[in-house]
């Protein structure tokens, strides 16, 4: 069997072990494994919650997921776990009038955070709307292929996980595998994951995306730095999401999408330091929070700068 598929068969037994039923499933998994007990991680099947990690635990881990991740991709992967920096909130601001819909920051997404290449996974989609409409999500189009951006008559709306406060998606995970970090990032633990996917469904925005079938990403195109909590590979059967890439952010760097956008239409930063980027914009232009009566209270927010 390949490592692949080895992997992919060891993953599907621990989920079918979390969804099990309790003590009874420790025989019966023995016995239905026994012939594969030998090679299988019995680290990796009762790793403990991340926030219940000890700093051994923490140490181990990561340096199992970084060997991992070299036997899978053939050259060496970091795999950190960075804490917030105290006192920090991140936010994220998009002027509206200033995107082009040029998708940039959706590729840069891809490949700073080792998105799926086949099949596709994009945390940030750009939806097309006609100027004389307003925001009107039921009629926009998310598939559109002009020659060149932008278009008369049209603007373009970027989605990608809004960061709420009053998250539904945290609510309902019935194992607890996402949460929101002290630095207002929302989080997924994809090791406790367990596939559910009723994250998904509560989540207003369609930020979540599920794995159905081996994530694909060219040894060539990985990109190496990676967080615990953010870009490190994904598995079949999880669920993953956009962190303000959280590897970038902790280490005072932007989001790709940020650095990538050719228009400066993207604005990150600490939304309790009073001289950021972020407050400032907040503070002086007319911002909206998209779905706002839904109160999920979004740390992302929409404003028309000119």
């Amino acid at each position: 069997m390949s490592h692949t598929k080895t992997s992919e068969a060891k993953r599907r037994s621990r989920r079918k072990f979390l969804k099990g039923v309790g003590a009874a499933v420790g025989s019966t998994l023995v016995a239905r494994r026994k012939a594969e007990a030998l090679s299988f991680s019995m680290s990796e099947l009762f790793q403990q919650h991340f926030k219940k990690f000890t700093k051994e635990d923490l140490e181990r881990v990561l340096a199992r997921l970084e060997d991992e991740y070299k036997k899978k991709f053939g050259r060496e992967v970091e795999v950190t776990a960075e804490p917030h920096i105290p006192n920090s909130l991140f936010a994220y601001a998009l002027d509206l009038s200033r995107c082009i819909g040029c998708r940039r920051c959706v590729y840069g997404c891809v490949e700073e955070n080792n998105q799926s290449r086949e099949p596709q996974i994009q945390w940030i989609k750009v939806l097309r709307m006609e100027k004389e409409k307003g925001i009107n999500v039921e009629e926009a189009e998310l598939y559109y292929n002009p020659d060149l951006v932008p278009e008369e008559g049209y603007f373009y709306m970027p989605v990608q996980c809004h960061q709420c406060r009053n998250a539904p998606c945290t609510k309902v995970c019935p194992v607890q595998a996402t949460w929101m970090e002290p630095d207002g990032i929302v989080v997924v633990d994809y090791n406790w994951c367990i596939g559910c996917r009723y994250c998904m469904a509560a989540c207003p925005y369609g930020a979540r995306h599920f794995n159905w079938a081996e994530p694909k990403i060219p040894e060539e195109e990985l990109n190496p730095k990676t967080h615990y909590l953010g870009n490190r590979p994904r598995y079949v059967g999880v669920v993953e999401k956009c962190t303000f890439c959280i590897q970038r952010s902790r280490n005072g760097r932007y989001p790709a999408c940020v650095e990538v956008c050719p228009v400066g239409a993207r604005k990150f930063g600490d939304l309790n330091d009073p001289d950021s980027e972020i407050r400032y914009t907040i503070e002086n232009k007319r911002v909206f929070i998209f779905k706002e009566e839904l109160n999920t209270q979004p740390k992302f927010f929409y404003y028309f700068g000119i």
